[in-house]
């Protein structure tokens, strides 16, 4: 994780209420970066496989789908949190 990351999750953690809403599931396997981000007041929504590689309109498309579950889950939890946000269901499944 480089600086400029590391200092953006630090000031949005500051200001909490924030949901990042991300394809790059690096994150989720990066040992240091995933123990910052867990560490924050961030909420993170990431997209399934099949989703990332869908077309921007599909991915848009599913996003408004999703939002009411996206802000139900986000309204449920405690920052650090990690969510997979799927390609066709409805249920986001949380990530370890």
């Amino acid at each position: 994780m480089n600086t400029k990351d590391i200092d953006l999750i630090a000031e949005l953690s500051r200001q909490g209420g924030w949901i990042m809403i991300s394809g790059d599931r690096r994150i989720t396997r990066n040992k240091a970066e995933k123990q910052a981000f867990q560490n924050s007041r961030i909420i993170g929504m990431f997209l399934s496989p099949g989703l990332y590689k869908a077309p921007v309109l599909k991915q848009a498309e599913r996003l408004i789908a999703l939002w009411p579950s996206i802000e139900k889950v986000a309204g449920s939890v405690t920052g650090g949190s990690m969510f997979e946000l799927p390609m066709t269901s409805l249920k986001i499944s949380s990530l370890k």
